[in-house]
């Protein structure tokens, strides 16, 4: 069997396990104020372009969302999210059980656009209630998205002027930031500039676990530290965080191993198109979405591990179908084969 159903099937790249198996018994402080860390911080800045990047490291996705939305925001306020966003969709509701209000916009093609968020803060203030209701404050976004869209630079552009009118924080979810940064014409160093706060994924870009939170805007960054303590994410064997960011942006790993799973996903996404199989989004990252027939599914899933994705309005169904940067291109090839005989 071969998994294709997510891309955190697999655990770390293996430099990475080899610098961790290279460093065991080294002998640091703890919290993260280890060389390694701090070595790992200058990498990034050094990406971002940017000396003016602070950057801590955190276990998990949702545990960067929370603590953002926690830094961010003042008890009545709450995030503006896309009807698709992760904080909305997937997350249990962390984000309402820290006390703030996940304030639900749609979205297109799976993006907050300017005109949408603008339109939804032009209405709260028009409200003639409203000290009554949760006032925006943040507005949420990922990249890529959970449909595997990417923003492109001028939209996230056009979010950062709107979130300048009316003084609201601009956040990005940088989970798959590997892929989208290998299919989009966004980088760090312009992410560095427009969002108040992003991070960058290592989870599910090569990392055993981890994710890079950097924070731009001076206010949001003192006492961060505490916040991540008190919020129960303070690794005590921190440094076990900055060697994976270390080996991630050395010789630009991070970088040169999204490409090969973007190739690699475009290849199973050209066989669908080639046999007819529609598409539920145009994806150009390692996220795939064909909508499949009952047949088509039996036929693929004796050999192929994919996700169940969504029930569409005409009773069709759409599925998943993740490469990371440890697909084998062999089990492409197989993948490949399989679509061509359905």
């Amino acid at each position: 069997m071969i998994l294709f159903n997510n891309d955190y099937s697999e655990g770390a790249h293996e430099s990475i396990l080899a610098l961790m198996q290279e460093t065991n018994m080294a002998q640091t402080v703890g919290y993260g104020e280890d060389e390694y860390c701090e070595r790992a911080r200058k990498l990034i800045m050094k990406a971002a372009e940017n000396e003016n990047a602070y950057v801590q490291f955190l276990v998990g996705g949702t545990q960067a969302n929370l603590i953002a939305c926690a830094a961010m925001m003042r008890p009545w306020q709450g995030v503006i999210s896309c009807d698709t966003g992760h904080v909305t969709a997937h997350e249990g509701g962390a984000i309402e059980a820290t006390g703030h209000k996940v304030l639900i916009v749609p979205g297109v093609d799976g993006k907050l656009t300017a005109e949408r968020v603008e339109a939804y803060y032009e209405s709260y203030l028009r409200d003639p209630a409203r000290e009554h209701l949760v006032q925006p404050k943040m507005v949420y976004i990922s990249q890529s998205t959970e449909i595997g869209t990417v923003y492109s630079l001028a939209e996230i552009k056009a979010l950062r002027e709107v979130c300048d009118k009316y003084g609201l924080y601009l956040y990005l979810d940088g989970a798959r930031l590997s892929y989208a940064i290998a299919a989009s014409d966004v980088t760090i160093k312009d992410l560095a500039e427009l969002c108040d706060m992003f991070y960058i994924g290592g989870t599910k870009c090569g990392a055993l676990f981890g994710e890079a939170m950097v924070i731009m805007n001076d206010e949001l960054k003192d006492d961060f530290r505490t916040l991540i303590k008190q919020r129960g994410a303070m690794l005590a064997k921190g440094r076990l965080l900055g060697i994976q960011f270390l080996g991630l942006f050395t010789d630009d790993l991070y970088f040169r191993i999204a490409k090969q799973a973007v190739d690699q996903a475009m290849r199973i996404r050209k066989a669908f198109n080639e046999k007819g199989v529609e598409m539920l989004i145009d994806s150009p990252t390692n996220q795939q979405f064909p909508i499949l027939s009952d047949e088509q599914v039996k036929a693929l899933s004796d050999d192929f591990m994919f996700q169940l994705w969504e029930y569409l309005p005409d009773g069709r169904k759409s599925y998943r179908f993740c490469t990371s940067w440890a697909t084998d291109i062999q089990g492409v090839d197989k993948l490949v084969e399989a679509i061509a005989k359905l």
